[in-house]
């Protein structure tokens, strides 16, 4: 006998006041006409119903990303860019969020990944005076959007943990509009802003951690632009724990003299998954009737990508890391972790994931590459750029797959010995992940002249601006990571 299912719930009224009721209308009314309610068209505009029962994370960055006009530089179906909270991946597979839902700090990691400027706060963070304030503030502009984390029980409806954006701000009776995305559940509502405060000021099973809210708005520049952390692999708490906790240990213990010294002890027995903690950002898309020709915008972003890797090569950082790697001291154990990367190898990888993305379906184990095509693109005039296309096949039915190759600009003679490649290497990867670690790490150096080396070779003020900005961008990923792990 099937099981009827529920139509949606009663609103539990007080302590919420719907919003299509006529006190939620008058309410509505009195703030507009206070000039907080700006920022509600925006989002109204935008507003989605979530896709999964635990996808309440996802559907309202969707919400906000999309209100905030971001570009996710990506297709959604058919020609079009657009959010949707299904393809929101990066930080977390779809498939444990559908069954787990999604943490504060993911949902803050996602969003910045994503074009968003973010400021998160849990509540043992903030006041509720100070969010009283980014609610007036966010409420009386277009500018940018408050996502609250918050507990269901204490406005009496059922559920436990639920994200969703706040639409607006009554002064007078000091509530907020949440724009519920649970619209199968519970419509829009007002609530007083008190109680939405005790409501995050609840513990979250699933970190030990208090609940929050987050200020998002639009970064002036893209997001991650050549690497970006991971977390869909298991274990990544274990990859940063070992990264911000255990090296700072080990460095304290060990007398290390020299930067080779240090880079043998931060790899001497890293984490099995940390070579999949920091990925390079491959652009994909789909293959239009063999066509291979890079678009103006796409011509744009490769040329940013490859202006990066060049920027991250030149840095006395990425020399010391490859003189290392071509010494051979390599703990037993060790070497599988830094392989040379065979463009082929990343291809089949990348492209199979890239179907998967423009499929909006996870990968199944009959999921295969069939073949991949290295094609050298150089027009008349124009600088040569590598397009990797490869043909997935799933359940007999092909999809083809392109991936846009950003290359290193250095000639090809002075990277041409094993440890380095045209294109984005394990030594870029090893580079770029000592450059984003929190500076603390290096304090418990003792030799003061090594301390001051890495300081100089890590610090963001040495950086040129493109690489400095990813450097910035992969730390503040790291640290909405770090706020996940429980005390």
């Amino acid at each position: 006998m099937a099981v009827a299912g529920f139509y949606r719930r009663v609103l539990p009224s007080p302590p919420a006041v719907d919003f299509a009721s006529s006190e939620g209308k008058l309410l509505f009314t009195e703030a507009l006409g206070d000039g907080t309610m700006e920022g509600f068209f925006r989002l109204i505009s935008y507003y989605q119903t979530q896709s999964e029962p635990a996808y309440c994370g996802l559907a309202t960055l969707a919400v906000v990303l999309n209100a905030l006009s971001i570009d996710p530089g990506r297709k959604w179906k058919g020609p079009w860019r657009w959010f949707d909270d299904t393809m929101l991946d990066c930080c977390e597979p779809l498939a444990k969020i559908k069954t787990d839902g999604i943490t504060f700090g993911k949902v803050a990691c996602l969003a910045r990944c994503n074009g968003a400027k973010v400021l998160a706060f849990r509540t043992n963070e903030s006041t509720i005076d100070d969010f009283r304030k980014h609610v007036i503030s966010c409420s009386s502009s277009e500018d940018c959007h408050v996502i609250t984390s918050y507990h269901r029980g204490v406005f009496k409806q059922t559920g436990t943990g639920h994200f969703s954006p706040i639409g607006g701000y009554h002064a007078g009776k000091d509530m907020v509009l949440i724009l519920d995305v649970a619209r199968f559940k519970y419509p829009p509502h007002w609530v007083p802003l008190t109680l939405l405060w005790d409501a995050m000021n609840t513990i979250d099973g699933a970190t030990g951690l208090t609940r929050g809210y987050m200020i998002l708005s639009k970064l002036t520049r893209g997001p991650s632009i050549l690497y970006t952390l991971s977390c869909q692999d298991d274990g990544w708490n274990d990859t940063i724990k070992y990264l911000t906790e255990e090296v700072p240990l080990l460095l304290k213990t060990e007398n290390v003299k020299s930067v080779e010294e240090l880079l043998s002890e931060v790899f001497k027995l890293p984490p099995q998954n940390l070579k999949n903690f920091i990925k390079w950002v491959a652009e994909v898309r789909e293959q239009e009737d063999g066509n291979v020709k890079l678009n103006a915008e796409e011509k744009g972003r490769l040329a940013v990508k490859e202006e990066i890797l060049e920027q991250l090569r030149a840095t006395e950082l990425f020399k010391h890391i490859k003189q290392w790697l071509a010494s051979g001291t390599l703990c037993e154990g060790s070497e599988s972790l830094f392989n040379k990367d065979e463009l082929s190898e990343i291809a089949a990888t990348v492209c199979c994931q890239g179907a998967e993305t423009l499929a909006a379906k996870s990968c199944s184990a009959d999921q295969r590459l069939s073949k991949t095509d290295i094609h050298l693109l150089n027009a008349e005039n124009e600088k040569s750029a590598v397009v990797m296309s490869g043909t997935v096949v799933t359940n007999a039915i092909k999809e083809g797959v392109d991936m846009l190759v950003p290359l290193c600009k250095t000639e090809s003679s002075h990277i041409s010995d094993e440890c380095c490649c045209q294109w984005p290497s394990v030594i870029d990867v090893l580079t770029i992940l000592l450059l984003s670690l929190p500076q603390h790490i290096w304090f418990n150096l003792k030799d003061e002249k090594l301390l001051a080396d890495i300081n100089r070779l890590v610090g963001e003020n040495y950086l040129p601006a493109l690489l400095q900005d990813e450097v910035l961008h992969l730390r503040e990923q790291m640290h909405f990571l770090m706020t996940d792990l429980s005390s």
